[in-house]
């Protein structure tokens, strides 16, 4: 498992590419120019890491080996990742984290799983639940994976409940091209968050607003310094 490391210093971000992407698609793809300034200023510290959705979303065959498989790349980024990126980072600080498309999905699972690690997300673009990869097959591993779910099946006076309200939760949708099943999951995961009293900030953008990257960039550079109080 590769990343990379950009800025020698403040609050740690975790950056989670789009399906079956790699560690160097944000540089590739200069999502890196948005954070740009925040790095070059030493006020957050950007760690991008390799998904293996071909292994687990995007292959096929035994559904249950693949959120296994899956399940082992959660454990990975919270049990070797997350500890060798407090290291590098050399501070205590929680994380924040990002994603866009699949990696929406990977990105609200990791903050509503591990709060004691992660304060504050951005997804943008994202489904909230692994159905649209798994079909019909349901297991424990597919419910703690699917945060629209497992937070409605949360029970009120849930530890979790207290810091996710203490968080900081950024979900945008575009209602435009190739946004019908991210905007449908979007408006759904809303409800679920407000019916539980979690107050994230979510955001549905117009009706010009595609399922890409040209819009990826004007979200993340809105949103970005509001997430982190930049």
């Amino acid at each position: 498992m590769e990343f990379k490391v950009y800025g020698r210093g403040g609050k740690p971000v975790i950056c989670i590419p789009c399906q079956a992407g790699r560690f160097y698609e944000f540089e590739d793809m200069h999502m890196l120019d948005v954070y740009a300034p925040y790095i070059e200023r030493g006020e957050i510290q950007v760690f991008t890491i390799d998904s293996i959705d071909s292994e687990t979303f995007t292959a096929t065959g035994d559904p249950c080996a693949r959120i296994e498989r899956h399940e082992s790349w959660i454990r990975y980024i919270i049990d070797e990742a997350v500890p060798a990126f407090v290291k590098i980072n050399g501070t205590d600080l929680k994380f924040a984290v990002t994603g866009l498309s699949l990696g929406a999905l990977h990105a609200a699972t990791l903050y509503f799983r591990f709060p004691e690690i992660f304060d504050a997300v951005m997804c943008l673009s994202g489904v909230y639940t692994v159905e649209y990869h798994f079909g019909g097959y349901h297991d424990e591993l597919t419910y703690m994976n699917s945060p629209q779910q497992f937070i409605k099946g949360m029970p009120e006076g849930h530890p979790y409940l207290e810091k996710y309200r203490a968080g900081k939760m950024i979900f945008c949708v575009g209602q435009g091209a190739w946004e019908n099943e991210t905007l449908a999951s979007t408006r759904y995961f809303s409800q679920v968050l407000t019916e539980k009293g979690i107050n994230a900030w979510v955001d549905f953008w117009g009706y010009d607003v595609r399922h890409d990257w040209e819009w990826w960039y004007v979200q993340a550079a809105y949103f970005l310094p509001k997430l982190l109080d930049l």
